[in-house]
């Protein structure tokens, strides 16, 4: 049971980054959208991306990869990202409706359960012990 909740608390704190590192790029970024909006979401998209794949990376640094673990990490990503978005949005100084937010913003967070999966079939495929388990020698599977 201890496993499990350290591995709950693990995926919900990296959670929390997969939100901020974004966030704080928007804004470093946000002057952009008025001179070049095609370009800032392009860029937006790629540190959405980026970070997908390097917290990932983080996440699964010292276990095996299972395809269901990376989609449910995934999912626990998407609900945090959207969650953490909301008074923003909402709300706040950006305020949206929630039509505009979902089709300019929301939607890219479905980023983390694709990749997640999508990554960890990948993986899967290549080094394959017949459990859906992507094995690395100097990685413990989760129990």
């Amino acid at each position: 049971m201890a496993i499990q909740t350290r591995t709950i608390l693990r995926a919900v704190l990296i959670g929390l980054l997969s939100w901020l590192i974004p966030f704080l790029a928007g804004f470093a970024l946000f002057p952009l959208k008025k001179a070049n909006g095609p370009l800032f979401t392009t860029l937006m998209y790629l540190v959405v991306l980026a970070t997908a794949g390097l917290l990932l990376s983080w996440y699964f640094r010292k276990c095996a990869v299972t395809v269901r673990e990376a989609g449910l990490v995934g999912l626990v990503w998407l609900a945090i990202n959207l969650v953490m978005d909301y008074p923003m949005f909402a709300f706040g100084p950006m305020k949206m409706t929630p039509l505009a937010y979902y089709s300019e913003i929301g939607l890219t967070y479905l980023t983390f359960p694709v990749f997640g999966l999508l990554a960890a079939r990948l993986a899967k495929a290549g080094n394959q012990d017949g459990k859906g388990v992507v094995s690395h020698p100097k990685r413990k599977e989760r129990v």
